[in-house]
This record gives structure tokens, C-alpha cells and sequence, in this order.
């Protein structure tokens, strides 16, 4: 299935129905008199977080929906029949922004959250509401009220539980092949990973936690470079980053200072996210380079790193448990 994490729609509640003149004209009843029914609700629109989907696909083509409007009123005092709601089902973890983009709406970060987007329309007044004492034969019905409409933008911000960051070919997607089920692109090229990928880890029968590979950031992500902020905004959910470092590279401590930078300019916390430091592609590197490399990375960091190799397994292990005890941490 394409990943898309962005879509913007267009959403319109039912109009209510129209109340209606009625008068009764029965045998045995000797004035009559007005029993025009009140009109129907329109449809409202609300979206729904569920669980089963982790892409908005589904409103790349369907960009539009309008709920149906409320049932006219009818004689005899009928009132017209309510309309159905249209809910948009969208994944756990969407975020709906108003047209600008900037002012946020709802955020539906739980399966099972519910948002009232569009208000469908009251109904209008039928003859048999304006009777009164001295009114006895009103001639007055009102038009329903009128739905609301707007445009609105979805945006999905996975929800993982660790993250894997760092610059293109740092070897990310092998390390997420390597301990879940996933089966990201793989090659030896920059910008392999074009869309975020989730994967489950699963320690043992108990311990299990969501791993999510975000695509490689550049110098100037933070201001829209390369792949950009859009999927810096997946990181933001996550509670503590795997920040992988390429070993094979001859400058790992500036590869380091570079992403932290732009999480930093980014914002939203990400900078005083937990992180675990990972010099990557061990199986790439001579014992002298391996020693050299890490010192200088551990200088950068002012903390120990760790080793491994995502092709090999080797430190993979000790890395996946360190995780899942800060994430046990972080609650």
C-alpha cells in the first residue's frame, strides 16, 4: 500500500429540511386547523481515529464529502427524517489543521477519538409551531438552516514508540529489516527510504515495542531541505530516538552535530528527546578506524555509544534492550 501522509479535503454537512403549510381537513373534526411537520436534521461530519490503517491513500482521489440533507417536513405534523453522519475514518496519530495549515483542530492520537468537523443544519419550523391562541391558522413555515463547509488538512504523525534517525545511508533500513518483520527498500544509495516505515520489535513473549525508520535528513531539513520537515513531524511522536551513525564514513562526529542541529531547529521538543547513540556498520570498519571513530563520536556526544552492525547482528541485541527499558522509563 502507497504511504501518504498528507491529504487535503473538502467536507460539507447536510442542509436541515424544510418545514411545511399543512392544515387538517378531517370529517369529524370541525375546524381543522395547521399540522405542518418540522423539517429534518441534516448529516454532520466527524472524523475517527481506528486502528488497522497507518496511511491517508484512502483521500488522494476522494477529496470530497458532503453528508445529505434532512427530510422536509410533511402533513399530519410528520417531522422529515434526520440524515445520516459521514465520518472520515483516518489512522491513530492524524492531525486536522485548518486551511492555513498552522491552526490545529483536533489531534487524534487514540483509537477511538472522535471530532465534530461539519455541524449539520437544524430543521425548519413546520405551520403547526406558530399556532397560538390568536394565530389560529398560520400561514408561516421555515426553510432549514443551512450546513456547514470548509477545507481541512489531514496529517498523519506516526506513532512509534522509538525512532530511527540519522543522515542517508546510515544504514537504517537494514537495521529495521534485521530486527522486525519489515521489509524496507534496501541499496547502496542515498534517499532508499523515501517514506517512513513502521516495524514491530518483539523481544521475548511479553516485551514488544513499535520501531519506525524515518527517512534520511540532510543539512537544512529543518527548513524544508531534502525530504524536509514533513517527515521530521513522524519523529516528534516517538519517545526516544536510535540516532544510527555511519562507521564507514570518515567524520562520524560531524554526521552526529549535523542531525542534532536540525532537530534542535526544528523544535517540538525533539531536541530533549532520550536518544540512544549507535555507531553503525561495524562489519565496514578496521579495528584502528573502529577505535578512532568512536572515540571521536563520544567526544561529540559526551556519552558512551554503542556498536553495531545492522547487517551482521552483532550489538543489536544489547541496543534493543537498552530501548525497551527507556521506553518502559518513559511510561
Amino acid at each position: 500500500m502507497k504511504f501518504l501522509d498528507e491529504a487535503k479535503v473538502y467536507l460539507k454537512s447536510g442542509d436541515g429540511g424544510d418545514g411545511v403549510i399543512a392544515f387538517r381537513r378531517e370529517k369529524y373534526i370541525e375546524f381543522g386547523g395547521p399540522d405542518g411537520g418540522n423539517g429534518g436534521r441534516g448529516g454532520s461530519v466527524y472524523a475517527e481515529a481506528v486502528e488497522g490503517l497507518n496511511t491517508l491513500i484512502d483521500y488522494r482521489y476522494a477529496q470530497h464529502f458532503k453528508a445529505r440533507k434532512g427530510g422536509n417536513g410533511a402533513g399530519s405534523d410528520r417531522t422529515g427524517a434526520a440524515s445520516d453522519d459521514v465520518v472520515l475514518k483516518v489512522p491513530v496519530g492524524t492531525q486536522i489543521l485548518d486551511e492555513d495549515r498552522e491552526t490545529l483542530i483536533a489531534d487524534l492520537d487514540e483509537a477511538g477519538k472522535r471530532v465534530l468537523l461539519c455541524q449539520g443544519g437544524d430543521g425548519g419550523r413546520g405551520n403547526a409551531h406558530y399556532k397560538t391562541s390568536t394565530n389560529r391558522a398560520p400561514r408561516r413555515a421555515d426553510k432549514g438552516w443551512p450546513g456547514e463547509e470548509r477545507w481541512v488538512w489531514l496529517r498523519l504523525k506516526l506513532i512509534a514508540d522509538a525512532g530511527l534517525v540519522g543522515l542517508p545511508n546510515a544504514g537504517k533500513s537494514t537495521f529495521l529489516a534485521a530486527v522486525t518483520a519489515a521489509k524496507p527498500k534496501i541499496a547502496d544509495y542515498p534517499f532508499t527510504t523515501l517514506h517512513p516505515q513502521l516495524g514491530v520489535v518483539r523481544l521475548n513473549a511479553t516485551e514488544e515495542f513499535v520501531l519506525a525508520d524515518i527517512p534520511g535528513l540532510i543539512e537544512g531539513a529543518s527548513e524544508g531541505a531534502g525530504l524536509g520537515t514533513r517527515f521530521l513531524g513522524h519523529v516528534e511522536r516517538c519517545k526516544v530516538l536510535l540516532h544510527l551513525i555511519d562507521g564507514s564514513q570518515a567524520d562520524p562526529a560531524g554526521a552526529y552535530r549535523l542531525i542534532r542541529h536540525e532537530l534542535t531547529e526544528y523544535g517540538a521538543g525533539l531536541e530533549d528527546r532520550p536518544e540512544i547513540v549507535v555507531l553503525n556498520k561495524l562489519d565496514a570498519m578496521t579495528p584502528q578506524a573502529r577505535t578512532s571513530r568512536m572515540k571521536a563520536l563520544e567526544r561529540a556526544v559526551g556519552a558512551p555509544v554503542m556498536l553495531a552492525s545492522g547487517a551482521t547482528g552483532e550489538g543489536v541485541p544489547e541496543i534493543l534492550r537498552r530501548l525497551m527499558d527507556m521506553i518502559r522509563a518513559k511510561g
